[in-house]
């Protein structure tokens, strides 16, 4: 079973690795490989079980390519995108209020006059935005509205090291996202009865929990412990948690649903044995696995089934069902059942960091209290569990997010049980029972842990950051932690750091001495360009804000600098004011220690100081890292003191990047002003090999002057995938058609990696983001 298990797993991973789903189907090899098993003797133990791991993965395999062949087929028609769809269904999910409208899921039952079909998406990713000064649009779970949509298919960003929404949106089976247009939606009926009703009831608890809590600052945590809403968390409780290693006791964890589950089979065993009659019938022990499992079971649906719960939910189930039966079951056949039958239902978990995480962290928890001698103390024996998981969730956390919280074990000495024995249990009595007021103690208790948290997480070594490691490394932490974790007496334990140790030597690739790399990446319709040489780096405008939690600086920027293992910035260079450039720089200079801030902004901008010092932007300015050349070509210096106004576009902070191989211009979002003045200042120095399009293809940019001047052969645009803007021109991109100019487009592409040599002939490289082709995605993958 647990050689299968772990088979299979791999197989559904490699399945989810793939460009493209197999013309094959691997689950008729695994049944033959399966059936090929049976026949071979129990004393051929390695014939057998490489025949048990074949069928494994091979059942793996095939079995997630036939479930993507099915969520697959649901794709919303290209001829439909941009378009306005009428549809009917009814409101799924909990709906998320955000500062400018209302997301939710919709569940599709007709197109038009048109039933829904089974090759057209059936759920679909809403916004409602507010009009004006109107109030935020309210839906409710169950309803049935009939809207007016424009539609695209599932859409993300495509950076190294950043979340793929796509995957994301697959795994969930949303197959179109959109938003409402203000045509006269209709609200068809009030109340529609489904599974929907459950989102129905946990809308109104969560309500009702806000109502009751007010302001509170903690009340988003405490509706995520009752109810898995941890949208409902602020970005800022959310970083104290991560850098504390206990964000796993802000959701509804394993630990909160066995605790509910053993609270209810305690009640169950002591009420079943006070009839006689009954326990003579069924043993008391077995009446109280059904009954908690029957409530882990509605606590698992009410809290929105998520991995974690999930996997409870069936390790519970599992060792009810050994209860049943009169069976014992080892504990790592339990976990092997349980990871078969979580793929089963979702083959897409693994791409999910709450799969390994669980899984992982059980998992640790029982080879390090296994085959062990003498029975410790309670004391010891939890110093031991939390250290067993903190060393083996090493390998996945620096992998999946290229940090370790280093307080962990200490914050989640005292966390645990107050959050578990406490927060907990008052929350849920609070949210579920007429005692509101159990709510204010559970606050009060979660305040107090928060005071030791935020002190832990203010800690300049709090957290551990590394960069993205290789496979291979993360396969050897992974062995040397389990080597480390074996029981006393283990051969050459000491010699299990070497494995580690790759984990964090082994850097990744980086620019060479005179060699130059710029980043373009793909942050919508705006721009953000990390520029590297062989010992510094710097960030060219830092893309747009989005909401008050989150940006281009947070979401895509800062992990990306992480991922390539650069811990310092040499400098933060903002071309303007405009949001879509400087949206993210105070994110970015708040995560990362800056060197200086080089930009036009306004002397009053709230930019100056957050980095110091802070230069203003200047034609002429220049200076030299590793044998590449940085030139300031615009704006001039008159512009900062005369009276005329300018727009905010040709303030821009224009910037050549030279090596003795090649040149890029990044010419920020100047328009035909600015292009005009630098012709006139200096138009030579304007030549350069690759050019970054101004103002993402605008037609107010790139005049035929401008573009003859730098005479690129190369040309990037840093686009948002169908953007309101309609960026970039059609007449622009047939300007540089027309000149022979190889065009690359983030919206197309993902992030680019230009790399500009050390020297000739070698020739100049543009890539694009390999990682995002994946055969979910819609962007075409290179050959």
């Amino acid at each position: 079973m647990r050689l299968f298990a772990l088979a299979f797993v791999l197989g559904a991973f490699l399945l989810q690795d793939q460009r493209s789903l197999p013309e094959w189907n691997g689950a008729l090899p695994g049944v033959a490989a399966a059936l090929a098993c049976a026949l071979v003797p129990h004393e051929r133990r390695i014939a057998r079980g490489l025949l048990v791991a074949a069928a494994g993965f091979l059942l793996g395999f095939g079995y997630s390519a036939e479930r993507a062949q099915l969520r697959l087929a649901e794709s919303l028609p290209l001829a439909m995108e941009g378009a306005d769809v009428a549809v009917t269904g009814v409101v799924s999910g909990l709906p998320q209020r955000g500062e400018t409208g209302t997301r939710f899921l919709f569940d599709v039952e007709a197109w038009g006059d048109l039933p829904a079909s089974g090759t057209w998406p059936s759920t679909l990713s809403l916004a409602w935005y507010a009009q004006g000064d109107e109030p935020l649009p309210g839906v409710a779970p169950c309803e049935r509205w009939r809207f007016t949509a424009r539609l695209k298919r599932p859409r993300g960003f495509a950076n190294p090291h950043g979340f793929d929404f796509e995957a994301w949106a697959l795994e969930r089976g949303i197959r179109a996202t959109g938003y409402v247009r203000a045509i006269e939606p209709t609200r068809i009926a009030h109340r529609v009865d489904g599974w929907c009703l459950v989102h129905r009831w946990r809308g109104q608890v969560r309500d009702a929990m806000l109502a009751h809590l007010g302001d509170a600052p903690l009340r988003g945590v405490l509706v995520a412990l009752a109810i898995g809403d941890q949208d409902s968390i602020p970005e800022s409780d959310w970083e104290t948690f991560w850098r504390t290693g206990v964000g796993h006791l802000m959701s509804i964890s394993g630990l909160h649903i066995t605790m509910l589950a053993a609270l209810a089979f305690a009640i169950a065993a002591f009420a079943w044995v006070r009839v006689p009659g009954l326990a003579l019938r069924i043993p008391a022990r077995k009446a109280a696995a059904v009954a908690g499992v029957a409530t882990a079971a509605a606590y698992t649906l009410m809290t929105g089934y998520a991995v974690p719960a999930e996997r409870t939910l069936v390790m519970l189930s599992t060792l009810a069902a050994c209860v049943l039966a009169d069976r014992h079951g080892s504990p790592s056949r339990v976990l092997a059942l349980a990871a078969l039958a979580v793929l089963a239902l979702d083959p897409w978990a693994v791409l999910a960091p709450g799969f390994w995480l669980s899984f992982g962290a059980v998992a640790s928890i029982f080879f390090a209290v296994g085959l062990r001698t003498g029975k410790p103390g309670r004391f010891h024996a939890a110093v031991r569990e939390q250290l067993a998981v903190t060393l083996a969730m090493l390998p996945m956390l620096v992998a999946l997010f290229q940090q370790v919280s280093l307080v962990s074990p200490l914050a989640n000495a005292f966390a645990i049980p107050l959050v578990s024995l406490g927060v907990v249990p008052l929350t849920l009595a609070g949210a579920f029972l007429p005692f509101p007021i159990l709510l204010d103690a559970a606050h009060g208790l979660m305040a107090g842990v928060m005071v030791p948290l935020e002190w832990l997480a203010s800690l300049p070594m709090a957290t551990l950051e590394s960069h993205a490691p290789e496979a291979w490394t993360v396969a050897c932490a992974v062995l040397g932690t389990l080597w480390l974790l074996a029981p006393c007496g283990f051969p050459m334990r000491a010699c299990a750091v070497a494995w580690i140790v790759p984990l964090f030597a082994v850097l990744p690739p980086g620019p060479g001495a005179g060699e130059a790399w710029l980043d373009v990446l793909d942050v919508g319709n705006g721009l953000a360009v990390v520029v590297r040489t062989a010992g510094h780096a710097l960030t060219y405008d830092a893309g747009p804000s989005w909401n008050g939690d989150a940006d281009s600086g947070n979401r895509i920027v800062v992990p990306f600098i992480r991922g390539e293992g650069i811990a310092r910035l040499d400098g933060l260079v903002i071309s303007h004011a405009d949001d879509d450039h400087s949206g993210g720089a105070a994110s970015i200079a708040m995560a990362r220690e800056t060197g200086w801030m080089l930009s036009p902004l306004p002397e009053t901008h709230p930019l100056h100081g957050l980095v110091q010092p802070s230069l203003r932007c200047e034609a002429g300015g220049e200076w030299r890292w590793d044998g590449v050349q940085f030139q300031v070509l615009h704006p001039a210096t008159d512009i900062y003191g005369g009276g005329e106004r300018r727009k905010e576009n040709d303030r821009g902070c224009v910037l050549k990047v030279s090596t003795a191989g090649g040149s890029m211009l990044l010419a920020a979002d100047v328009e035909a002003r600015s292009e005009r003045e630098m012709l006139a200042r200096e138009a030579a120095a304007l030549a350069s090999d690759v050019l970054l399009v101004a103002h993402h293809g605008s037609k107010t940019s790139s005049t035929p002057a401008f573009i003859d001047a730098v005479a690129p052969r190369i040309g990037i645009l840093s686009v948002g995938y169908r953007n309101q803007f309609r960026h970039p021109s059609p007449v622009v991109v047939e300007r540089y058609v027309a000149r022979g100019v190889e065009l690359h487009r983030t919206d197309a592409e993902g992030a680019l990696r230009i790399v500009l040599p050390a020297g000739r002939p070698e020739p100049i490289r543009v890539a694009g983001q390999e990682a995002a082709c994946r055969y979910w995605s819609a962007r075409p993958c290179r050959p």
